[in-house]
């Protein structure tokens, strides 16, 4: 394993559990933590940033250029894994199970229409 890979894992799984804590805190009325949850969320996404800087600083790899393709998939894959959540919560919390089936395949499609978008068809 290359160091990069090494450090990009260590970095990355901190950066993760950081804010998926931060993420039950705030979101969970029973752990009663909105304040500390926010700002352990905040840590995470910041520290999940700093590893891709990291990860492409120790690859060699050219700084990311933001452009109208790269807003585009950035978009579609939020639209995407949204789309996706809520299906998943119109199964489960609202027992509607159909309409959610349907909604989380839209979601799982868009997800999957990234991978065509960016690598493209050979």
């Amino acid at each position: 394993m290359k160091k990069s890979s090494f450090v990009a894992m260590m970095l990355g799984t901190v950066s993760g559990v950081l804010f998926a804590l931060g993420m039950c805190m705030a979101l969970l009325p029973e752990w009663n933590a909105f304040g500390p949850g926010v700002v352990f969320g905040t840590v995470g996404i910041v520290l999940g940033l700093i590893t891709l800087l990291v990860w492409r600083k120790m690859e060699h790899k050219a700084p990311i250029r933001i452009s109208g393709r790269v807003f585009f998939l950035a978009a579609l894959g939020i639209i995407g894994a949204l789309t996706l959540g809520v299906g998943m919560c119109f199964c489960m919390v609202w027992e509607n199970i159909v309409l959610g089936t349907v909604i989380g395949l839209v979601g799982i499609l868009l997800l999957l229409s990234l991978i065509p978008i960016t690598k493209g068809i050979k």
